[in-house]
Parts: structure tokens; sequence; C-alpha cells
């Protein structure tokens, strides 16, 4: 009950500070401008080829006439989500932590008995909800633009497809999470979230194992297009939620033993 207590009052806390900061309206911009990138570019893109049209034919390049679908939409959205959204997300949350170590706000209230287990559970539940509430906004923004300006039923398994990458935005956060229980400052947290992206993704590029990683939930095409089936990915999914897991509970552990 205590812990349960202790949660609650720091989540606040949290909320506060992204509030008073302006990162919540900065993050809901962000997601809301997202969402409806994906439909605006695949809607305006025919207007730009025909523009470019006698550049490009000058160039010994003829454009022909273009059908978008709700599938150029959907393929914005997932190129758009991880190189921007994900991206923003975890360089605004890479120093939630270590900016309290430095700064020493948190002496006052783990010496009034606030257990650190209360803190790290927090800020993680923070990360996850404002992760969690943005991308599902910008997921609906994109499907009712999808579905209004063309046809969703021409794209296959998007929304499974869509929690695929919305659990790999979980991990990156774990691992901001676990970096952040030894790290000092914000650099060597951003470095080594970063560096996880980095391996994994050469590691997808090894046939043999790519269907095992978390990055082969960047890999939607196959699946969008229905040249893929979603028991395709469970071995990833279930790789990818473990791998949270255990980032967390080594978190947890960590951060109590640290000093302060």
């Amino acid at each position: 009950m205590r812990f349960l207590r202790n949660f609650v009052t720091f989540t606040g806390k949290e909320f506060m500070e992204l509030c008073r900061g302006g990162r919540l309206l900065l993050f809901t911009v962000l997601f809301v401008l997202v969402g409806v990138l994906n439909p605006a570019t695949a809607k305006l893109t025919p207007w730009l080829l025909e523009t470019m049209a006698d550049s490009l034919e000058s160039s010994g390049m003829t454009v022909t006439g273009i059908t978008v679908t709700a599938m150029d939409s959907w393929v914005q959205f997932f190129k758009n989500m991880p190189t921007m959204a994900m991206l923003v997300t975890v360089v605004l949350f890479g120093g939630c932590f270590t900016s309290e170590y430095a700064k020493g706000t948190l002496i006052p209230l783990l010496a009034k008995g606030m257990p650190r287990s209360a803190v790290v559970a927090a800020k993680t539940f923070t990360m996850m909800l404002v992760w969690s509430a943005g991308f599902w906004l910008s997921y609906g923004i994109t499907y009712f633009y999808s579905d209004y300006y063309w046809d969703n039923s021409v794209v296959r398994h998007y929304a499974f497809a869509a929690f695929g990458l919305w659990l790999f935005g979980a991990l990156m956060l774990c691992c901001v999470v676990f970096f952040s229980s030894f790290a000092r400052s914000a650099a060597p947290v951003l470095l080594g979230t970063g560096a996880v992206y980095v391996v994994l993704t050469l590691l997808g590029m090894v046939g043999t194992v790519r269907e095992y990683l978390p990055s082969f939930l960047l890999q939607s095409g196959d699946l969008l297009s229905g040249q893929a089936q979603p028991s395709d990915y469970s071995a990833a999914l279930w790789i990818t939620a473990a791998a949270c897991g255990l980032l967390l509970a080594a978190a947890f552990p960590i951060t109590s033993k640290r000093r302060l």
C-alpha cells in the first residue's frame, strides 16, 4: 500500500513536470503531426511528381499516371514513426533519470522514505504511457484519413504490424531505463540505447536470425501486403517482450544499489 501511494505521488510529479516544461505539449504536437503527415504525403505525391515532371523528363525519367492507395499512407506511418516520433521520444526521455541524480532532487524524497523502486516504476510508467498514448493517437489519425481518402481494406494486418512497432518502441524506452540505472548523464544513456538499435539492425541483416530479433518488427512491408502472416513475427514479439522484462528486472536492483 505504501509503495502504491509513493508510486502515485511520484507519477503525479512526473506529469506536472512534463506539463510545466512544455514537453507534454511537444509530444502531442509531434504525434499529431506524424499522424497527419502520413496520409498527407501519400495524397500530395502525385501532385509533386506532376510538378516535377518537366525536370524529371529532362533527366530521362518519364512520369506516368500514379495511383495512390491507403497502402502508401501506411507505408509512410511505418517509415515516419521510428525515424521521427520514436527517436524524439527516446531523446526527450533520455535524461529523465540522470537529471534527477545530477540535481540531487531525489535525495530529499528518498530521505523521507520513498523507495527507489517506486521512483523507477513511476518514471517507467510515465514514459510508457506517453509513448503509448502518442503512438496510438498517431495510428488513429492515420487510420481515419487513410480510410476517408482511400480504403484501408487493401492493407493487411496493419493493426498487428502497428502493435509490433509499438512494442519495439517500448523496448527502446526499457533500454533508457536500464542504462539510466548506472549512467551518470544522459549521453551514455542515449549512446547505449542507440548502440542497441544499431546492433539489432545489423544483426537483422543476417538471414538465419532476423526473424528472432526485435528489429524484425520494423520490417512490416511483407505483412502489410499480405505476403507474410502475423505468425511469422511471433518469435520476434515474444523475444522483444522478454527483453523488455529482463531490462526492467535488471534496472530495479541496480538503481537500488547505486550511489546518488
